[in-house]
C-alpha cells in the first residue's frame, strides 16, 4: 500500500511538473549543461542532490552525456541506506534494460536488494572498478561510483519520466522523512555534522529490516 501511495503521489507531481515545464524555455538549459559539465549538488536533509541529474523514484540517477548515451548510478540516499555493500551484480554489456525494471542488485549481510533502471536501452559499458570495489558506491556515488552507461535511442522521452530540480529535492526530503518516521533512531544519522547524513545509515538498522527497507525505498 505504501508503494502504491508513493507512486500515485509521484505521478501527480510529474503531471504538475510537465504542465509548468511547457512554459519553460529549453535552450538556456541546454547551454548551461554544456558550459557547466561538473555536478552542481544541493543538500537536502543531509544528502547531495545534484541539479544536473534526473532521478528515478527508486533512487537511481541518469546523466545525459550525448543525445543517446546516458550514464547511470544510484543516488546518495541509496548509497547511504545501502552502506557497506559487500558486492554488486551489474547487467552484461549489450543487455537491453527497460525503464523501471531491475538494472542491478546490491548485497549486504547476506541479503540482496534489486534497484530499478531510470532509462531504457542497451548497456554500453559497466564500471568494473565499482564491481571490484563496491565501496565506491558509498564514497562517490555521483562520480567514480557510477555503474553503467546506456545507449538509449529514446532517451529524451525517458527523461520526461524522471524527477529533476525541485521535484527531485522534494522526493529526497520525503524519503528521508519517511525513513526517519519508520526508524526514529536514525534522527542523529540524518542530521550529523551540520546536516550531512552519515555514510552508513545501515549500521543503525537491524539486519533483519535492512532488506525490507531497501525494497520499499528502491521500489523493487
Amino acid at each position: 500500500m505504501t508503494v502504491i501511495l508513493v507512486l500515485f503521489t509521484f505521478a501527480s507531481f510529474l503531471l504538475i511538473d510537465h504542465f509548468f515545464s511547457r512554459k519553460t524555455v529549453v535552450q538556456p538549459a541546454m547551454a548551461t549543461r554544456r558550459e557547466v559539465p561538473k555536478l552542481m549538488p544541493n543538500m537536502v536533509c543531509g544528502f547531495k542532490v545534484p541539479e544536473n541529474l534526473r532521478y528515478h523514484p527508486g533512487h537511481t540517477w541518469a546523466l545525459s552525456e550525448s543525445p543517446s548515451l546516458v550514464r547511470v548510478g544510484l543516488d546518495e540516499f541509496a548509497s547511504k541506506l545501502a552502506g557497506k555493500v559487500e558486492r554488486i551484480t551489474l547487467p552484461q554489456r549489450g543487455q537491453w534494460i527497460r525503464q523501471g525494471q531491475k538494472i542491478w542488485t546490491v548485497y549486504r549481510d547476506g541479503a540482496a536488494v534489486d534497484m530499478l533502471s531510470p532509462i531504457e536501452g542497451s548497456v554500453a559499458d559497466i564500471n568494473d572498478a565499482a564491481v571490484r570495489d563496491p565501496q565506491l558506491l558509498q564514497k562517490d556515488p555521483y562520480g567514480e561510483g557510477w555503474l553503467v552507461t546506456v545507449q538509449s535511442p529514446d532517451a529524451k522521452t525517458n527523461f520526461r519520466n524522471l524527477l529533476g530540480g525541485a521535484m527531485a529535492r522534494w522526493w529526497t526530503e520525503e524519503s528521508a522523512g519517511r525513513l526517519q518516521r519508520k526508524l526514529p533512531m536514525l534522527a542523529g544519522a540524518l542530521a550529523q555534522d551540520g546536516g550531512v547524513a552519515v555514510d552508513d545509515m545501515a549500521t543503525h538498522i537491524p539486519d533483519q529490516e535492512w532488506a525490507a527497507l531497501g525494497k520499499e525505498f528502491f521500489l523493487s
